[in-house]
């Protein structure tokens, strides 16, 4: 299905980035994780990913922050997002997916289902570039 894409996922919980790292590379992606928005800047600039999987709400930058930011590079506007957050009210969502316009919108707690089909569709869609 995919040719080891890479997947970045930001995250301020540490035990998160790891239960994703082992559902994604069971699935043969390549998971780099880092630890809030700061660190997630970082690593993006540097590694250029396939797909960045972002939590909203972090300490210090957080996911809106680190949306906005990559949006204005133009080394990183083009990387698909998807928000996995625990914000789950329905204005939150409609303001990820129709406003800010973020690949997909996942909620904590998530089954790895959940998470491998959003990213498989993001991916897809990418690859039409629909």
């Amino acid at each position: 299905m995919n040719q080891k894409k890479h997947i970045l996922c930001i995250e301020d919980e540490p035990e998160m980035i790891e239960l994703m790292r082992l559902v994604l590379e069971r699935e043969g992606f390549e998971v780099t994780g880092a630890v809030g928005g700061e660190q997630g800047l970082a690593a993006m600039r540097q590694t250029k990913p396939d797909l960045i999987l972002l939590d909203l709400m972090m300490p210090g930058i957080d996911g809106w922050e680190v949306y906005r930011q990559m949006r204005a590079d133009k080394e990183l506007m083009d990387i698909p997002v998807v928000i996995v957050t625990a914000k789950a009210q329905s204005i939150d969502k409609v303001l990820g997916l129709q406003v800010a316009k973020v690949a997909d919108y996942i909620t904590k707690p998530f089954g790895p289902k959940d998470l491998i089909n959003s990213i498989a569709k993001v991916l897809a869609k990418q690859k039409t570039g629909s």
